[in-house]
């Protein structure tokens, strides 16, 4: 099978610093044509956006998606819900995991492969303020340890 690469077309930096991340999965979405043309464009934003689970469906919220310029009257509400792509055993798996354990579901990206448009998808749990401060501090020491190495093996 090919190597398919992905070009990211939104980011959500915030959620990695927020939650933990436990699990990641790959779902399609249901957009219509100048979505799909505002998103390659780099109209997108999934900074405040979350994913829920409703009636054996799963839905993305507060996804804002710029409207198209050349559409003009075809244009969809940017932060309008849409629907998730998933097998229904998933849905059924992560309905229950977030129902029992206080977990939640959080888009960290969207990005084409091949020509489809994915949303990758977070299980994730969230952090405390303390433990955000804990990761900051354990990332700078690696860093720092690393920077030394570095410079070390160059002398």
């Amino acid at each position: 099978m090919k190597d398919e690469t992905k070009k990211v077309l939104c980011l959500n930096k915030k959620a990695r610093h927020s939650y933990e991340i436990l699990e990641t999965i790959e779902a399609g979405i249901v957009l219509g044509g100048p979505e799909v043309k505002s998103l390659r464009n780099g109209g997108g934003n999934i900074k405040d956006s979350f994913a829920q689970i409703r009636n054996s469906e799963a839905y993305i919220n507060n996804l804002h998606i710029s409207p198209y310029v050349q559409a003009n009257i075809f244009n969809y509400e940017p932060t309008r819900q849409r629907k998730l792509l998933l097998h229904r055993r998933e849905i059924v798996r992560l309905s229950s995991k977030v129902k029992e354990k206080g977990l939640t579901l959080v888009p960290l990206s969207i990005y084409l492969k091949g020509n489809l448009i994915k949303v990758e998808i977070g299980l994730a749990k969230g952090r405390r303020t303390y433990s955000k401060k804990d990761v900051i501090k354990d990332r700078d020491v690696k860093r720092d340890v690393a920077r030394e190495v570095k410079t070390w093996k160059q002398g």
